[in-house]
C-alpha cells in the first residue's frame, strides 16, 4: 500500500515561537494553504485578521486574488470553522469577505467586515495612513523571485509591516517562497547566513543579541539522511524529463539554470586582464582570456568566471572591482551595465555577446543575480 504524501505543517515552525517565520521549498507542498488555514483559525477563535503581502499590485488583480482562498473553500475549511455560517469568500477592493452562498438567492449573504487585507509592496505609499489594529497574521507570499526585486525592497517590506503592526507586539509574520533563487536580498538584510547550506527538512532559528527578535527558517522537504524518503507526488510523472531545472518542482531543490562552462584549456599567459565581482557575500574572479580555439585554430576572446577563495591583492588599483557598496577608490565600480571607460565597455561586450563562461552553475546564478541588480 502506497504511503500518503505529507504536506507542510505550520505547527512545526510555530513551535519555535519566533516573530518571523521564513519558509521555502518546492511548489504545491502546502505552504500557502497551511498559513491561510492558520490565519482563518485565528480569525474564528480570536477575530485576528490577516494581511496578505505580495510584491506587485498585479498579483491582486483578477482571478489571482479571487482564487486565493479557493482551496480552503473547496475543502470546506471555512464552513467547518464557521460552523456552517459561511462557505465561500469574496474579494473586493483589496479586501476579502466571508460569504454564504446557497442556490436560493434569499439565503446568500456577505459579511460586512473584511477578514483579510491585501498589501502590494509596489504601492505601499497608499496604505501609510490606514490602521489595521486587528491584523495579527501577516503572510508575505512568493517573496523569492527569479525576476527583479524592487529598489530597497526589504526597507519597503519593513515599512509595510510598520503600517500594519504600529506599536503592537502580537503579530506573527510568515514569509513564503518556492526555491527559485537562493541569492535573495532578504537573506542578507535579515542576516540569514546559513541559507545557502541549509539542508532540506530542517529549521534554523536566528537570534539578534538581547533584542528579543527571533527568526525561524524552514527548508521544507525530507532530510538527505532520512531512511524513508518522501513518496513522490502524483504529478511528478509530468516532470520526469532528465533536466536538472525540474528538481525544484519535483523535490524542492533550489532552481538553478544551466550555464556554459569553460570551453577550452588556458594557461596563465592567456589571461589578458582580470576583474572581480563582489555580490551577496560572494567573491568572483573574472578573467578575460585570449587563446587559439583548438578546432578552428582561430584566436578567440571570452570571459571566464570562477570563485576566488583569497582576498584581492591589489595595491595599485589596476584591477576593476564591481560591488554593491560605494567606494571612493577609482577602480571600484558598482554597476557593470553602466560603463564609463574603454575597459569597462569591453567587459560589458562579453556579456552582451554571450562570451561568458562559468566555473559551475552556482557561479552562473551569482552573476545572473548581480546583472539583474546592476541593471
Amino acid at each position: 500500500m502506497a504511503r500518503k504524501r505529507k504536506y507542510w505543517n505550520v505547527q512545526n515552525i510555530l513551535s519555535r515561537m519566533c516573530q518571523y517565520n521564513v519558509v521555502f521549498g518546492g511548489r504545491s507542498n502546502g505552504k500557502t494553504y497551511g498559513c491561510l488555514e492558520y490565519g482563518l483559525q485565528e480569525y474564528f477563535k480570536h477575530k485576528s485578521e490577516i494581511a496578505i503581502i505580495r510584491r506587485m499590485e498585479e498579483d491582486f488583480r483578477g482571478k489571482r486574488a479571487n482564487q486565493l482562498f479557493a482551496p480552503l473553500v473547496e475543502n470546506h475549511v471555512i464552513e467547518k470553522l464557521s460552523k456552517g455560517k459561511y462557505n465561500s469568500v469574496k474579494y473586493y477592493s483589496q479586501r476579502w469577505y466571508l460569504q454564504h452562498i446557497e442556490d436560493k438567492k434569499e439565503n446568500c449573504f456577505t459579511d460586512d467586515t473584511p477578514f483579510a487585507y491585501a498589501f502590494a509592496l509596489s504601492s505601499m505609499e497608499h496604505d501609510k495612513s490606514s490602521s489595521y489594529p486587528k491584523v495579527r497574521t501577516i503572510i508575505f507570499d512568493e517573496f523569492l523571485t527569479r525576476n527583479i526585486y524592487l529598489t530597497d525592497e526589504f526597507i519597503t517590506f519593513q515599512n509595510v509591516l510598520s503600517t500594519i503592526i504600529r506599536d503592537r507586539d502580537d503579530a506573527v509574520i510568515f514569509m513564503l517562497g518556492n526555491t527559485v533563487n537562493k541569492f535573495c536580498p532578504y537573506f542578507k538584510e535579515m542576516g540569514l547566513t546559513n541559507i545557502k547550506t541549509q539542508e532540506q527538512g530542517t529549521i534554523d532559528v536566528y537570534t539578534y543579541g538581547d533584542t528579543g527578535l527571533r527568526v525561524a527558517v524552514e527548508f521544507t522537504g525530507h532530510k538527505k539522511d532520512n531512511p524513508i524518503p518522501e513518496p513522490p507526488k502524483k504529478s511528478d510523472v509530468y516532470f520526469a524529463f532528465n533536466n536538472p531545472k525540474l528538481q525544484m518542482i519535483k523535490h524542492g531543490a533550489w532552481e538553478i539554470d544551466i550555464y556554459p562552462h569553460l570551453p577550452c584549456h588556458y594557461v596563465p599567459k592567456d589571461i589578458k586582464y582580470m576583474y572581480f565581482i563582489k555580490f551577496d557575500d560572494e567573491l568572483l574572479q573574472c578573467e578575460i582570456i585570449r587563446v587559439v580555439e583548438p578546432e578552428t585554430k582561430r584566436k578567440v576572446s571570452f570571459t571566464y568566471i570562477h570563485r576566488k577563495t583569497t582576498e584581492i591583492k591589489d595595491n595599485d588599483g589596476k584591477y576593476l572591482v564591481y560591488q554593491e557598496g560605494f567606494s571612493p577608490l577609482r577602480n571600484y565600480k558598482r554597476r557593470i551595465t553602466r560603463p564609463s571607460t574603454d575597459i569597462e565597455k569591453l567587459i560589458l561586450s562579453f556579456y552582451k555577446n554571450d562570451k561568458v563562461f562559468y566555473q559551475d552553475n552556482d557561479v552562473g546564478e551569482i552573476v545572473r543575480n548581480y546583472l539583474q541588480w546592476s541593471a
